[in-house]
């Protein structure tokens, strides 16, 4: 009975808030990342940030760009880590040619909305995004309070 049960665990590692906050998310996508032994590691105990992340599309190939992953102390002493390294980003081609499509004729942005394990490996949901106007942000805003608001409301009834 040593099986992991994937609903019980949290799989997350890490979360953009705000590219929910800054953006309209449009579509998603999963993508494979490769990674190095040392962040691998750093991922297991969760030091990531993918605040200032995006995915940059060059050449046919996608790349996490301002990403950080933070070293653990236990990193290995003659090498260095990059902690905001470029990293490249595994989707098939079918998913590339739509994402380059859209970011390069429709104007979209694509981001990196969190990071998650999946059957041992780490993934990276990327999303394609339009930017929010300060009006459109502060719709928002009132939406989530109305719904906060609802709950309460209806608890007490």
């Amino acid at each position: 009975m040593s099986q992991k049960h994937q609903g019980t665990s949290n799989n997350t590692i890490a979360q953009n808030k705000r590219a929910r906050h800054d953006y309209f998310i449009e579509d998603t996508y999963e993508a494979g990342i490769v990674l190095q032994g040392w962040e691998v590691k750093a991922l297991r105990v969760g030091r990531m940030s993918l605040v200032d992340s995006y995915v940059l599309l060059k050449d046919g190939e996608a790349f996490l760009l301002g990403s950080n992953i933070t070293p653990l102390l236990s990193t290995s002493t003659h090498y260095v880590p990059e902690a905001t390294r470029t990293r490249k980003l595994l989707l098939n081609r079918r998913e590339l040619n739509r994402l380059i499509g859209a970011v390069q004729q429709k104007g979209y942005t694509c981001l990196a909305l969190s990071f998650y394990w999946k059957n041992g490996l780490a993934k990276c949901q990327i999303g394609l995004a339009k930017g929010k106007q300060l009006h459109d942000k502060r719709h928002s805003e009132k939406e989530r309070d109305w719904q906060r608001e609802k709950q309460r409301i209806f608890k007490n009834h």
